[in-house]
C-alpha cells in the first residue's frame, strides 16, 4: 500500500464511518478501485476504526467523563446503568471475535458480500424510518431511553455489521429505532458502544505481533491513522445531527444503488 492510498483510504474511513453507509464496504470498494492488493490481515481497517474510535472519545468527552464520575461513585446510579447496558451491547460482537474471527477476515475479500450487505443496510435503515415512530410509541421508555433487552438487540446488530458492507452505525441505530428506542438516545449509544471492542481490538493486535508482521508498512498505517482521525472528527458531529433530523431512507438509497454498482462492476 502507497502513502496516498492510505490517506485516501483513511478519509473514506472516517467520512463513512459514522454515516450509515458502511466504512467497512466502502473501504473494500476502494481498496478494489486503487487496485490494493488484500494483504491477508485486517490491519490496516483496525488501525484506521481505531482513529475513529479516537475520534469518537474526543466528541463525547464530556459524557464519557461523566460515566466515570458516576461509575466511580460505587452505585446504582444512571452513569452505572448506562454502562451496564453497553456492557450487555458488547456481548454478541464478544462471541463473533472470539469464535468467528477468521471467517470475518474471509469475508473482506469478496465484494459480492459486500454488495449484498450494503442492500441489507439500504433495507435496514428504509425499514427503521417509517416504522420506527410506531414502534417508539408503543413501547415504554426505560431508565436512559434504553433497556437492556433493547441494549442486547443493538448489539446482535454491531455482531453482524463485522461484516463488509453492512454499517456497523446504520445497523445498530435501526436496530434501536426498530425496538423502540428513541432518536436522540440512539446515536450516543451507538457511538459509544464500538469504544471497547475497537480499542481492545487494537491492543491484542499489538501485543500479538500483528502490527509489527502486517504486510501494510508503517508509514501507511500511521497516515491512514492520521486521515481517519480528522475526518471522523467531522463526520460524527454531522452524524449526530441527522440521527435527530434527517431521515435515514436517503443513506439507504444510497447503500442500495452502490450496492447494486458493486454487484454488477465489481463482484
Amino acid at each position: 500500500m502507497e502513502w496516498f492510498e492510505a490517506i485516501i483510504l483513511g478519509l473514506v474511513q472516517g467520512l463513512t464511518e459514522f454515516l450509515p453507509v458502511s466504512s467497512s464496504g466502502h473501504l473494500a470498494i476502494g481498496k478494489a478501485l486503487l487496485g490494493v492488493e488484500p494483504t491477508g490481515d485486517l490491519v490496516f481497517e483496525v488501525t484506521v476504526h481505531a482513529a475513529t474510535v479516537l475520534a469518537t472519545i474526543v466528541v463525547f468527552r464530556k459524557e464519557i467523563w461523566k460515566l466515570l464520575c458516576g461509575l466511580f461513585k460505587f452505585k446504582y446510579n444512571d452513569e452505572t446503568d448506562y454502562i451496564a447496558k453497553l456492557c450487555v451491547s458488547m456481548i454478541p460482537v464478544f462471541v463473533v471475535g472470539m469464535f468467528f474471527k477468521d471467517k470475518v477476515e474471509a469475508a473482506f475479500s469478496s465484494m459480492l458480500v459486500v454488495g449484498v450487505c450494503l442492500l441489507v443496510t439500504a433495507l435496514l435503515l428504509t425499514l427503521s424510518d417509517f416504522l420506527a415512530k410506531r414502534v417508539s410509541a408503543a413501547v415504554k421508555e426505560s431508565r436512559n431511553g434504553i433497556s437492556f433487552w433493547q441494549a442486547f438487540v443493538v448489539g446482535i446488530g454491531q455482531a453482524c455489521a463485522v461484516l463488509p458492507g453492512l454499517s456497523r452505525s446504520g445497523t445498530t441505530i435501526s436496530s434501536g429505532l426498530l425496538c423502540g428506542v428513541k432518536r436522540e438516545n440512539m446515536a450516543q449509544f451507538s457511538f459509544l458502544m464500538v469504544l471497547v471492542p475497537i480499542l481492545g481490538e487494537t491492543f491484542l493486535d499489538i501485543v500479538g505481533g500483528d502490527m509489527a508482521a502486517s504486510a501494510v508498512g508503517a508509514l501507511p498505517l500511521l497516515l491512514g491513522f492520521v486521515a481517519a482521525f480528522f475526518s471522523g472528527l467531522f463526520a460524527c458531529r454531522v452524524m449526530i445531527a441527522l440521527v435527530r433530523k434527517a431521515q435515514l431512507k436517503w443513506f439507504g438509497l444510497y447503500c442500495a444503488l452502490v450496492g447494486l454498482l458493486v454487484i454488477f462492476f465489481l463482484a
